[in-house]
């Protein structure tokens, strides 16, 4: 069982950053790859990225590829998401994903086994 807990949404303008984290619990964690997604309102939730579960290999959706980062400490059981040169269109609530067999299938919402419960990330104009 694996639990996780996101943190650092909040305002920020166009051009700016943020950070996001999750926090996980559960001694598997380091076994899962993990992944962000979101979900404007509206709108179905969507990849935004992952990560495997030694860090090695990353892949981004093409709208925040050279802008966002997915990393991981797992000493620390977090997942981070560097979120540079926002956008207003980035707008909407971020969820930390996490799943034990994701393999090829790292877009797909049903490939993640634990979800937090979100953090809003709004981007003002």
């Amino acid at each position: 069982q694996v639990q996780l807990a996101e943190s650092g949404g909040g305002l920020a303008q166009a051009g700016g950053s943020l950070r996001l984290s999750c926090a996980a619990s559960g001694r598997t964690f380091s076994s899962y790859s993990m992944g962000w997604f979101r979900q404007a309102p509206g709108k179905e939730r969507e990849f935004v990225a992952t990560i495997t579960w030694s860090g090695s290999t990353t892949y981004y959706a093409d709208s925040v590829k050279g802008r966002f980062t997915i990393s991981r400490d797992n000493a620390k059981n977090a997942v981070y998401l560097q979120m540079n040169t926002l956008k207003p269109e980035d707008t909407a609530v971020y969820y930390c994903a996490g799943g034990a067999y994701v393999s090829r299938n790292y877009r797909d919402t049903r490939a993640y086994d634990y979800w937090g419960q979100g953090t809003q990330v709004t981007v003002s104009s």
